[in-house]
C-alpha cells in the first residue's frame, strides 16, 4: 500500500522485490484479490497475497483504505492498518512527494 499522492519508483521497487512493478488489469485484480479495482481492501485477502506498507503512509496518523467496493472505506491508524492487513512490513519504494512551500 502506498499513499495516493505518490508514485512507485521503479528502481526502488525492483531492488526490494526483485521484479519490476506493473498495474494489474481489472480482471486480474478481481480474480487475485476478490475485489474490484477501486475497492481493493488490504484486509481479508486470499491466502498468499502479501501486503507491504510504504513509508509514504507514515505522514499520516490515520488512513482510509477501501473496504471492498469503491463506495466504502474505513478509518484506521497506521498500527491498526499493519495489524489488520497482516502486513509483511514497511518498505520504501516510492518517489518522495513534493514539499509544499
Amino acid at each position: 500500500m502506498v499513499s495516493g499522492d505518490v508514485k512507485v519508483a521503479n528502481r526502488k521497487f525492483k531492488e526490494y522485490f526483485g521484479f519490476s512493478p506493473r498495474l494489474l488489469n481489472p480482471q486480474d485484480a478481481q480474480s487475485l484479490t476478490g475485489f474490484s479495482v477501486g475497492g481493493i481492501c488490504p484486509f481479508a485477502l486470499p491466502d498468499g497475497i502479501e501486503v507491504y506498507l510504504d513509508h509514504s503512509l507514515r505522514r499520516y496518523e490515520t488512513v482510509y483504505p477501501a473496504c471492498g467496493n469503491s463506495q466504502s472505506l474505513i478509518q484506521v491508524t497506521l498500527s491498526e492498518l499493519a495489524e489488520y492487513s497482516n502486513s509483511r512490513g514497511w518498505v520504501d519504494v516510492c518517489i518522495e512527494p513534493p514539499v509544499d512551500g
